[in-house]
C-alpha cells in the first residue's frame, strides 16, 4: 500500500507514522502537512526513512491533493484545524480547513481511483445529545463551529461512499492524549498543559469546577484504530463511523489528582470559567468498534498518563 497521510506532522499523525513505518504492508507514506499546527520535529527521527516522503503543503490546495492522491492507494486523513475555542473565535478558518480541505481530499481520492479513505472525526459531533454512553447512531445539535465541521465531514463521507462506491471509515476520537501533543499556544489541549505545569512546579487552570468528565484515550489506541480501519476486509466494517475511546470517563479533577501522584507533586489547581462550546460530559460506547474493527484499547488512562509524563520529562 502507498499511503497518503494528511496531518502527519501533527500529534496523532506523527504517532501514526511511527507505527506505519514498521508495517510490512506499507510501501510508502506521503506526509502532507502545512505545519500550521504540526511540527516537523515530530517526524524528525524518521524524516529520512526510505518509506517517508514529506510534502509541505495544504489540504486546501486541490491541485496538490490531486497530485498526491495520484501517487497513493489509500488515504489516512488526520489534517484539521483543531480546538473548540479556536473555532468559536475564528469559524471561517476552521471551516476552510476542516470542510473545504476535507472535501478536497475526498474529491481527489475519488478522481484518482482511491477506494479506502480513513478520516478523523470527533466526539464533538454528539453536541447536546445527553444520552451516555454515546452511541454512534445518536447525535445531537453541534455546540461549536468545530463540531459542525466534523459532522459535515461525516456527511460528505456518507455521500462519497454511497455515490461513488468508495470505502469511507470515520473515527470519532474522544480526547486523545500522549507524546507529541504540544502544550504551546493559546489552544493547547488540557493534558499537556497540566503535565507541563506540574513538571514546572506550577498550578494549572481547570476550566470550571473540575467536574466535567471526558473519555480520555491514549494515542496508541487511536493509532491501532486507524490501522484496523485501513486494512479491514470485512464488508460490514466499511462506510461506518466509530467511537474511538476507552469506554470510561474521568473528571478533570481526577486527572489532576492522578498527575500529581505520577509526578510526585501536591499542587492545587486554579479554577477558571467554563469554556464556551464545551460539552460537560463525554463517554463512549465502543462496542461497535470492538465488534466490526476488532478494536481493543489496550492502554488505559493511568498507564497512558505515565507514558506521557515520561515523554514530557525527556523532551
Amino acid at each position: 500500500m502507498k499511503l497518503l497521510l494528511t496531518g502527519g506532522c501533527g500529534f496523532i499523525g506523527s504517532n501514526l507514522t511511527r507505527t506505519l513505518i514498521d508495517n510490512s504492508d506499507i510501501d510508502s507514506i506521503i506526509i502532507l502537512d502545512n505545519l500550521s499546527t504540526g511540527y516537523k520535529k515530530n517526524i524528525e527521527e524518521f524524516r529520512h526513512h526510505k518509506k517517508v516522503h514529506f510534502a509541505n503543503g495544504d489540504i486546501r490546495d486541490i491541485d496538490l491533493c490531486q497530485e498526491l492522491c495520484k501517487k497513493s492507494d489509500a488515504v489516512c486523513h488526520q489534517a484539521a484545524l483543531g480546538s473548540v475555542p479556536r473555532s468559536v473565535k475564528d469559524p471561517i478558518s476552521t471551516n476552510d480547513h476542516n470542510i473545504q480541505g476535507t472535501l478536497n481530499i475526498f474529491t481527489a481520492a475519488r478522481d484518482q481511483g482511491i477506494k479506502r479513505v480513513v478520516y478523523a472525526s470527533s466526539s464533538s459531533v454528539y453536541g447536546d445529545e445527553e444520552t451516555m454512553p454515546k452511541v454512534e447512531q445518536r447525535v445531537g445539535r453541534p455546540l461549536s463551529p468545530y463540531a459542525v465541521t466534523k459532522k459535515a465531514a461525516e456527511l460528505y463521507a456518507d455521500n462519497f461512499g454511497s455515490l461513488y462506491g468508495m470505502e469511507m471509515i470515520g473515527l470519532r476520537y474522544f480526547n486523545i492524549f500522549g507524546p507529541n501533543q504540544s502544550p504551546d499556544g493559546p489552544y493547547a489541549a488540557v493534558l499537556p498543559l497540566f503535565i507541563q505545569a506540574l513538571l514546572n512546579n506550577e498550578p494549572a487552570t481547570i476550566n470550571g469546577d473540575g467536574s466535567f468528565s471526558r473519555d480520555f484515550t491514549y494515542v496508541d489506541n487511536a493509532v491501532q484504530a486507524n490501522i484496523k480501519a485501513l486494512f479491514t476486509t470485512r464488508p460490514e466494517s466499511i462506510n461506518q463511523v466509530y467511537n474511538i475511546a476507552c469506554g470510561y470517563r474521568t473528571t478533570l479533577s481526577e486527572i489532576w489528582k492522578l498527575l500529581n501522584e505520577i509526578t510526585g507533586k501536591n499542587i492545587s489547581p486554579i479554577h477558571g470559567p467554563e469554556r464556551q462550546g464545551d460539552i460537560p460530559h463525554s463517554l463512549a460506547d465502543i462496542s461497535k468498534a470492538k465488534s466490526l474493527l476488532d478494536y481493543s484499547p489496550n492502554i488505559k488512562v493511568r498507564e497512558g498518563l505515565e507514558k506521557t509524563v515520561e515523554y514530557f520529562k525527556k523532551s
